[in-house]
């Protein structure tokens, strides 16, 4: 088939595995009944067991498959009891970002019917917004290089106008295609502390540029801690969230506890021609291979997946996937009978990503 496309896989440790075999199950039989595309799985092992194993994260012929495959499917990596000698985590994750250059950290907030979550939201409120986060710089730039003595350590926070740039014209975009899609009120805001730093102002400035080519939409700013408080007080307000790599780290878990808990929590790390695409949570190793863990975050991040694959090389099937994937998981969290635990129900894995199936009529 002409539209056919390699998705790489890392299953990852601990709960990863567990998640990621239903998700490419239904993504495989998504693909087999649709007419207009079609998808190739191809493993890729990383992570913290493989390198407890053989002393290598991520060997260079996992990254040479995530660089020739059309997207990347990543699911949960790093164990608690496995790091670096300098004591790090071991994050293969974050040097995908590195290495393919994944700019924009795409962290979708929004709280479905029947989802249970922390906040009981006015009438005629919704939360649906998105937090972009930069990946590949701001205070994660010397990750794993940081200068250490007996009397201080240092970190270096790094912010360059060319990544930047990229940043907002991709914030931008996103709030026009929101805006056009009746999704979005077509604003953007610009997360930071330029209020202290120098390396914010800047950051700001070039942010005032991009939103100057866009009169048709909304820009303004807020400070991070100012936008902490408000998430939780009026989330309802925002649309798309544009800000560094740290405050985005934080400010993400977050978005995800509004959504009920980091397993409800999908993403994206998006850069110009590659992609990843994982659940927001970790390996939870205390539960692992025992059938328990939410598969939600990862099959709305499989759902990410087709929608920018379809975007990327306009194929209507790919996003009609995605949409009916995402859909799917909506109405299996409204109806209620196959919650997981973090859920307050009772499904396991398998229970849960089988309840979505069902309600995708596949086989």
């Amino acid at each position: 088939m002409q539209n056919a496309y390699q998705i790489a896989v890392f299953p990852g440790d601990g709960i990863g595995p567990e998640i990621t075999a239903p998700t490419v199950e239904i993504l495989q039989s998504l693909a087999d009944a649709a007419p207009d595309y079609a998808l190739h799985f191809a493993e890729a092992p990383a992570g913290a067991g493989h390198y407890r194993d053989t002393g290598t994260a991520l060997p260079a012929s996992s990254l040479a498959l995530a660089r020739a495959s059309d997207a990347i499917l990543l699911s949960a990596m790093g164990l608690p009891d496995v790091r670096y000698p300098d004591g790090t985590e071991i994050t293969p994750q974050i040097d995908l970002r590195m290495e393919l250059s994944l700019f924009a950290g795409v962290r979708p907030v929004t709280l479905r019917p029947g989802q249970p979550g922390p906040l009981t939201l006015p009438p005629g409120k919704t939360i649906d917004f998105v937090l972009i986060r930069e990946s590949t710089e701001g205070l994660f730039f010397t990750k794993g290089r940081g200068e250490v003595t007996n009397t201080e350590a240092r970190e270096t926070l790094r912010i360059t106008r060319d990544t930047s740039e990229k940043l907002f014209r991709f914030a931008f975009d996103l709030a026009a295609r929101r805006k056009a899609s009746g999704r979005g009120k077509g604003r953007v805001t610009c997360v930071d502390k330029a209020n202290v730093f120098r390396a914010f102002a800047f950051f700001r400035k070039i942010f005032e540029e991009e939103a100057a080519r866009h009169p048709d939409l909304t820009a303004d700013h807020a400070y991070v801690d100012a936008m902490a408080l408000w998430m939780v007080q009026r989330p309802w307000d925002f649309d798309v969230l544009v800000t560094e790599n740290m405050f985005g780290d934080i400010l993400s878990d977050l978005g995800a506890g509004l959504m009920g808990g980091l397993g409800m929590a999908p993403s994206a790390d998006i850069g110009l021609d590659h992609a990843v695409f994982q659940p927001c949570h970790g390996t939870a190793p205390d539960i692992a291979g025992q059938g328990l863990a939410n598969p939600f975050a990862m099959l709305l991040s499989a759902a990410m997946m087709l929608d920018w694959l379809g975007d990327k090389h306009d194929n209507d099937g790919l996003r009609r996937d995605g949409n009916r994937l995402r859909q799917a998981v909506e109405q299996v969290i409204a109806e209620g009978a196959a919650l997981t635990r973090d859920l307050g129900g009772t499904a396991g894995t398998r229970a849960a990503a089988d309840a979505v199936a069902r309600a995708l009529s596949l086989p």
